[in-house]
């Protein structure tokens, strides 16, 4: 088993074969800015596939909103994460961001031998950064917290980079609550990410705070994610679950 930092003690991460989460999942959830219904994302677990020569896991992020929105701040977002099969570290990150004006086409390229993480945006490259032992981009980085042993209280810490800077990501486990949403009542334990040094999904506020309810059982789904961002709050509830199958034939390598 892999081991993480916990409350500063080494606690169990699920092995392989007992993991929350597999190929096939896909999350949906409703988008609200405020009281508006705004739209729609959508978390899913593709194929593995073969990234830089290792079997990678292949999560995705898509987020757009509606006609009515699309009026005034139009978002249409992607994320493709690839973290290793074991989920030590992460592989390749790539953000195709369109949110009203900004526009950003971005790939991290992880170099594990030279222990460099490469930028660019648009094909244009910042220089490249260091990175630490077991760094994740910040969408692999949720997936890997789902794998912890989540207690409360407990603050859960990895290193994060978004190609830009390294940072050792930090994950608080504020508290148990159960929660209502569209797709059923859950119990939850409430996680406040810190997302202050590194990029998100939207254009985030300076004082950007986001929380993510998971639920408190083995699968540790998010069924409510809500962020401030630069027009406002925008929170995103789930709507569906459709479960992952565990490795077999059928999620060989693409």
């Amino acid at each position: 088993m892999m081991l993480t930092l916990f409350s500063g003690m080494a606690v169990n991460v699920m092995a392989a074969e007992s993991r929350p989460f597999y190929p096939g999942e896909t999350l949906k959830y409703k988008l609200r800015w405020e009281f508006v219904a705004a739209g729609e994302a959508t978390l899913k677990i593709l194929p593995y596939k073969m990234v830089s020569g290792e079997s990678a896991c292949h999560f995705v992020m898509t987020a757009q909103t509606n006609a009515f929105v699309d009026a005034f701040y139009k978002v249409r977002d992607r994320i493709d994460a690839y973290a290793d099969r074991g989920m030590t570290r992460s592989l390749l990150y790539r953000k195709n961001q369109k949110e009203g004006r900004h526009k950003r086409d971005i790939t991290v390229r992880f170099d594990w031998q030279n222990r460099k993480a490469q930028y660019t945006n648009s094909g244009k490259a910042k220089p490249p950064v260091a990175l630490m032992p077991g760094t994740f981009d910040p969408l692999s980085a949720f997936y890997f917290t789902r794998m912890a042993d989540l207690r409360e209280n407990a603050v859960i810490e990895r290193p994060v980079t978004d190609g830009k800077k390294t940072i050792t990501g930090k994950v608080r486990v504020l508290r148990r609550e159960t929660i209502t949403v569209t797709g059923g009542t859950f119990d939850t334990y409430l996680l406040e990410p810190d997302i202050e040094a590194v990029g998100g999904v939207f254009e985030k506020s300076r004082d950007a705070r986001l929380h993510v309810w998971v639920t408190a059982d083995h699968r540790r789904i998010p069924v409510r994610v809500k962020s401030k961002v630069a027009v406002g709050s925008f929170v995103g509830e789930l709507v569906s679950v459709t479960e992952g199958q565990a490795p077999n034939s059928k999620h060989i390598e693409e």
